[in-house]
């Protein structure tokens, strides 16, 4: 097969011979490249997990502020409503649907199921009692669904 006592040389055996995979070439790898570096400096920002801040004014987070406002005063033994003083933290999970914030809530005269508690004075004296809350709440403001998922206050 080999004139003269020639072996052959290992790198020119059949099976070192280098071959591109079908359909990607040297041309096709650099039109390619722009993909591959957006990929590699957006990459971390796109999947990063965790909660990310967000306007308060968002109308999701309103009416989450708004639920966790409603279970808060349902669960106290209380009989005096909490209202609203200030929004602290108010942040989304990324790429769901999950928000947690931040409320100052402050007793009021005004008992839990009387109407517009947000317009109802704070107690003043003995009574005065002001509350900081976190809340979780998961949203699906589209089936008017909305769930406590946590709520830690003092």
């Amino acid at each position: 097969m080999w004139s003269s006592g020639e072996r052959p040389n290992s790198s020119h055996t059949p099976h070192s011979v280098c071959r591109w995979p079908p359909g990607l070439t040297p041309g096709s790898m650099f039109s390619r490249a722009p993909l591959l570096l957006a990929l590699i400096v957006l990459g971390p920002h796109v999947y990063r997990c965790g909660f990310v801040d967000i306007g308060k004014n968002t109308s999701f987070f309103r009416m989450c502020v708004e639920f966790a406002k409603f279970q808060f005063n349902q669960a106290q033994p209380d009989e005096y409503a909490y209202k609203l003083l200030w929004v602290g933290r108010s942040q989304r999970e990324h790429l769901t649907w999950i928000y947690l914030m931040d409320l100052q809530m402050g007793r009021t005269i005004c008992k839990k199921h009387d109407e517009d508690i947000d317009n109802c004075p704070l107690q003043e004296g003995p009574g005065e009692k002001q509350v900081g809350c976190t809340f979780i709440v998961d949203a699906r403001p589209w089936f008017s669904q909305f769930t406590l998922l946590n709520s830690t206050c003092v």
